[in-house]
């Protein structure tokens, strides 16, 4: 990690929460921009409150990116591990669902 950027590094130790959502289900919640943070709020909230100063570092570099950003170091990331959720987050038409999320997530902290 950079002072300000992620890299693939950052994010490969996180793809196991991937399997969690099947290709085919996060292309159906890409397409109709699903709030994901209210629906796992409860799962989510006590774990940003005990986030250590790396994890919150990594967190606020995720939240002060631009989407485009996001979407390159995803593209990155499939194409160095194949996984088809990253390819599907990497491209525009998830763009909307990226930003209602970290808005989001924004609200939580």
């Amino acid at each position: 990690m950079s002072e300000d950027k992620l890299t693939y590094e950052d994010i490969k130790q996180y793809e196991f929460l991937l399997a969690k959502a099947p290709s085919l289900l996060l292309g159906t919640m890409i397409r109709t921009n699903a709030n994901l943070i209210s629906k796992f709020e409860s799962f989510i909230t006590p774990r940003l409150q005990s986030l250590n100063e790396i994890h919150r570092k990594r967190l606020d570099i995720v939240l002060n990116s631009d989407v485009s950003e996001i979407q390159a170091l995803l593209a990155d990331a499939y194409q160095k591990s194949g996984k088809k959720q990253y390819k599907q987050l990497s491209e525009p038409k998830a763009t909307k669902f990226i930003e209602k999320n970290i808005a989001e997530l924004k609200k939580l902290l």
